[in-house]
């Protein structure tokens, strides 16, 4: 009687199409329950960190650049619009300076994604998909506010049109709304927080929930990304790219705007996608106007919040969040010419990255740290 081979083995343990999908959605809410557990680590760690990053800032660069960190700090852009809004509110920061805030945490944001592309480095393949993936959500808003920050300086056409539609918002009332996707990720995260707030405090609690996240973040990307090989079929992978497609941007938008609306977070919304085109399930070209799409779907938040506080500045500025992206979409995607753009710099980075992964990290800590870091000393 011959040996069963390891393919042989394998292939009898094979789960069956429905369960792995079953597998995969559950291991999906395992990654959220992590990028959760980020969050609130890092807020745990500093709560009144942001805020007093934020005041205090009239240069409209170092206000970028204070948008860029403290959107880094939470890796949520909803959590650091909102509490520029607050300020808003507050009067602590005028609606002038908020604006390169704003734009500077679309920046910030896509630092979720972009890390979490860094756990494919070790396949080629795969890692240059997953890097292109997230890069270009990075060259994307770093060209809109290279475009759009100067034209707002010098015309006030951001900020103009956010006023127009404020005057039209006056008086509507605005109601708190929670995700309820989001609270059911948030529930472990507080179990957690409880256990691991037996033992420590603090700063060592806040770090504890951040190491207990990154874990939690890349196991489950790994075994996500294996059960996807197993899961999707080669057929399957060309009919989701040819729905995409059909639709065109359009469609991708909506879906990229509807799924961020639901979980609060464009950093969730694009993190999921890179195992996604990783494992070539999605063609970049079909992933990156989702992306675009969570770019506005994020700022649902600020909106209620600004709504909330029932303060005309503070509603404006988070009209100017909404007003960048739909612009920043005009001009860079709707425009044949430019809207490639992106895609080619990511998929150049993206093969040099492969290339000198090193090179990888490097860019991440300069492009969200060290440049933002030393304007923010040089310049505030």
């Amino acid at each position: 009687m011959s040996t069963p081979t390891a393919t042989e083995r394998g292939s009898r343990f094979d789960l069956p199409g429905p369960l792995r999908f079953a597998v995969v959605l559950g291991l999906i809410y395992v990654f959220l329950v992590g990028v959760s557990s980020l969050e609130t680590g890092i807020k745990t760690m500093g709560a009144d960190t942001q805020e007093q990053l934020f005041s205090n800032v009239s240069n409209p660069i170092a206000g970028l650049f204070v948008g860029i960190l403290g959107t880094v700090l939470v890796q949520s852009s909803s959590a650091s619009t909102s509490v520029i809004v607050g300020l808003v509110a507050t009067q602590a920061l005028g609606v002038d300076d908020a604006v390169p805030m704003i734009m500077g945490a679309n920046i910030g944001t896509t630092v979720t994604n972009t890390l979490v592309s860094l756990t494919f480095v070790r396949a080629t393949n795969e890692f240059r998909r997953a890097f292109a993936a997230a890069t270009v959500h990075d060259f994307f808003n770093v060209m809109a506010v290279a475009i759009l920050l100067p034209i707002e300086l010098a015309t006030g056409v951001v900020s103009g049109i956010a006023e127009s539609i404020t005057g039209g918002l006056v008086g509507t009332s605005g109601t708190e709304w929670k995700s309820p996707i989001k609270a059911m990720v948030k529930a472990p995260v507080e179990a957690l927080k409880d256990i691991e707030g037996v033992v420590a405090s603090g700063n060592v609690l806040g770090v504890m929930l951040v190491a207990t996240g990154l874990v939690i973040v890349l196991v489950s990307l790994t075994f996500i990304t294996k059960n996807m090989r197993k899961l999707v079929a080669d057929q399957v992978e060309r009919s989701l790219n040819a729905v995409l497609g059909r639709g065109g941007g359009a469609v991708a938008m909506l879906l990229g705007l509807v799924i961020t609306m639901a979980v609060q977070s464009s950093s969730i919304t694009t993190s999921i996608l890179i195992p996604l085109t990783a494992t070539g399930v999605l063609a970049l070209r079909n992933a990156y106007p989702v992306t675009l799409g969570a770019n506005v779907g994020t700022t649902i938040t600020a909106l209620l919040a600004s709504l909330a506080t029932g303060s005309v500045d503070s509603l404006t500025v988070a009209l100017v969040h909404t007003t960048f992206n739909v612009l920043g979409i005009l001009l860079l995607y709707v425009i044949p010419v430019a809207r490639d753009v992106p895609i080619r710099l990511a998929e150049g980075l993206a093969d040099i990255a492969v290339e000198r992964r090193q090179w990888a990290v490097g860019y991440v800590v300069i492009l969200f740290i060290v440049i933002p870091a030393l304007g923010v000393a040089v310049l505030r």
